[in-house]
This record gives structure tokens, C-alpha cells and sequence, in this order.
């Protein structure tokens, strides 16, 4: 099992530690509701380093990127990051990525770790027909995700006057220079739906970023985060997460990601994604409350009233901020609107939910 660069310092602070994509991870420290409120109402540090950094160069990195992924590359310029998927060619989802560019010609993609083998052959077997050098540098980086109202502010003092992080924009990246090392990326990114940042740092630098911001964040009340409080903050948010909500055999359509399909350009599936949106897909990926005791795991199924199966839980959990029990899943779109009843099978129960809209927070 890999281990990231962080590794020893988890262990040291009594993290609870498991395997996650292929890595040994943080999956707590002092519990998951706790970290969850440390997040959503002051600041956290989240080790993220097992998301995998490939590198895009060359003259036809633009048209490459405009093919096998379904967001419009043109778009951005160098500062600018995009959320996108790599289409499968069967209107299902390789994986969901961020495209960073860099600079004219070159980009960066940020991809999950769980999935590392799977989108290096993805982006290899398509980048024989185009003019690119595709490097994964992945085992070079570590990512830290600072994250929370305070994030800002304690970014702002870690960079001082290098870099003006308070009022970095949603999705764009900038460099600045952080305990003492030069020119680190520093994008404001995140999963959590809190204001926060996502630093790009080698791994042999980020003991020292790590020290660094819990040195200053302890007048910002700063703690370490684990994953788990990183799946129920994205859930509360509607963040999808691949392998539970998106997969190989979903559409971005269905998933509710037509804002990032863009059909101004030609890509894989373009031509059967488009007509899906057109005509509507036969089921929506939909958010929803229980109205009853339970909590709706992941693959429990949504049935209708006679107990025959009409979707499937992708995401559930019980809400650290409002107290409820929340979820996402498949339905039939007759389904999807929010207002709609439907009926999670917990066990031998069958619990009503009522559909709502996003996000849940």
C-alpha cells in the first residue's frame, strides 16, 4: 500500500488510518462530526496527496484536452481551472478531473488516486494521434487542502507579501511563496463548499508548509482534517464523488453535470451526450431527506410502493449540520422533481425521503 509524505505526522497525531485508493489514509483524528464543524466553521488542513497531477504539453495540447474531456478547455487561460470528466465512449464517466493551465501549450490535470491506472492508460491510448508529452509526476507531489471561513486569512498571513491568496478567485491559481520556498501553487479550490485553497507542493518541502500552517493557524483555530469529515462536507454541498455517485456506467447528463458537457466543441460522446440532453435521460441523479428513522447507505436500493426497485442510493449520511438524515441516488425522472416521495429499503423498512434541492447546505 503507498503511504504519503505525511504519513509519520498522522500516526503521531493518533489518526485513524485505512486504506483509501490504493493509499494508507487519514480517515479521522479526534472523530468526523468534530472535524466536519473544525471545517465548516473555522479552518482545517486535509492530506489530499493521493489525487494524482498529470502534466499536458505541446502544440496540440488544447485540441487533445477539447477531445477526451467534456468541458470547453478554451475557456481558460493560464490562472484558470476547470472541472471537467473524461467521457468514456460509452456516455459513461472515466473519472471527474480539474484542467489547470499552466501556461500556452501546457496543463495540468488533477485526478483521483483510486483511478490512477485507469486515466494514465485513458489519456495515453488517445494522446497517440495528437502532438502532446504527457508526464505523471504524481509520486513528486503532496496536496494540501486548506479549507474554512478562516482559510484566507491564515493563507494570507503564510504568504504575506508574495501573493495576494484573501482574494484569490473560485478557480483560478496563483503562485506565492510559503515557509520559505519559492513559486508554490496555490489554487482556490476544494471540496468541502467551504472558502479554501488546494496547495501544490514536493514532497520533500511539505513538512515544512504542514509546520507552517499550524504554526500560524492556531490563532485561527486550525485542526487536521480526515477523509471522513471530507465525504460528509462534499455530501452536504451535493459535491458528486466518483465511484459513488458518477461511474463508468453514468452519464453526466443523468448526474446532473450538463454544466460541464459543452457541445461547442466536438469530444468523445459528443454526438450521443447531446442527443441524451436533448431528448432527456430516463433517469436523474436527485438529493433527498428522510422523513423516517435510518440512514441510506450507499446501494440501498429506492423502491416504489409495491417494493420493486426503481433507483439506487449512490451517497448517504447523517448531516453533522442539520441533523438529518441526507442522500443522493438514481431515479426515474418522473421521480426528480423536487417534492417528490420515494422509498429507501433500509433493511426489512421502507423509509420515506422526500426529494429537495441543492445544496443541502
Amino acid at each position: 500500500m503507498k503511504t504519503t509524505a505525511l504519513n509519520k505526522i498522522h500516526k503521531a497525531l493518533g489518526a485513524k488510518m485505512l486504506p483509501f485508493a490504493g493509499f494508507e489514509m487519514p480517515i479521522q483524528y479526534e472523530g468526523v462530526n468534530a472535524e466536519h464543524h473544525t471545517v465548516r466553521n473555522k479552518v482545517g488542513v486535509f492530506d489530499v496527496s493521493h489525487m494524482e497531477n498529470f502534466f499536458v504539453e505541446g502544440p496540440d495540447a488544447l485540441p487533445f484536452l477539447q477531445y477526451i474531456t467534456s468541458n470547453d478547455v478554451a475557456k481558460l487561460k493560464p490562472g484558470k481551472i476547470q472541472y471537467s470528466c473524461f467521457p468514456n465512449g460509452q456516455m459513461g464517466i472515466v473519472d471527474d478531473l480539474l484542467v489547470y493551465q499552466l501556461a500556452p501549450n501546457r496543463y495540468m490535470l488533477v485526478v483521483n488516486g483510486a483511478n490512477l491506472d485507469k486515466d494514465w492508460a485513458w489519456v495515453n491510448k488517445h494522446a497517440e494521434n495528437f502532438d502532446v508529452k504527457l508526464e505523471n509526476l504524481s509520486d513528486q507531489y503532496s496536496i494540501l487542502a486548506v479549507q474554512g471561513p478562516n482559510a484566507p486569512a491564515l493563507m494570507q498571513e503564510l504568504a504575506g507579501d508574495s501573493a495576494d491568496l484573501e482574494n484569490l478567485k473560485y478557480y483560478t491559481w496563483t503562485k506565492a511563496d510559503l515557509a520559505g520556498h519559492k513559486n508554490i501553487l496555490v489554487s482556490a479550490t476544494g471540496y468541502t463548499g467551504e472558502k479554501g485553497y488546494e496547495i501544490y507542493v514536493k514532497n520533500e518541502w511539505v513538512y515544512d508548509i504542514w509546520d507552517a500552517l499550524f504554526d500560524k493557524g492556531k490563532a485561527f483555530g486550525i485542526k487536521p482534517i480526515g477523509l471522513g469529515a471530507r465525504d460528509t462536507l462534499r455530501l452536504e454541498k451535493g459535491y458528486c464523488l466518483y465511484g459513488n455517485d458518477i461511474d463508468d456506467t453514468t452519464s453526466p447528463i443523468e448526474a446532473g453535470l450538463s454544466w460541464i458537457t459543452k457541445f461547442t466543441k466536438d469530444f468523445i460522446d459528443a454526438t450521443k451526450l447531446k442527443k441524451q440532453k436533448e431528448e432527456g435521460p430516463a433517469r436523474k441523479l436527485v438529493a433527498f431527506k428522510l422523513k423516517g428513522k435510518g440512514i441510506a447507505r450507499h446501494g440501498y436500493d429506492v423502491v416504489d410502493e409495491n417494493g420493486t426497485k426503481i433507483g439506487t442510493v449512490t451517497s448517504g449520511t447523517m448531516s453533522p449540520t442539520l441533523k438529518e438524515a441526507i442522500g443522493m441516488g438514481y431515479v426515474p425522472t418522473d421521480k426528480a422533481k423536487p417534492g417528490s416521495e420515494i422509498l429507501i429499503q433500509i433493511r426489512k423498512k421502507q423509509v420515506p425521503a422526500e426529494v429537495v434541492k441543492l445544496p443541502f447546505v
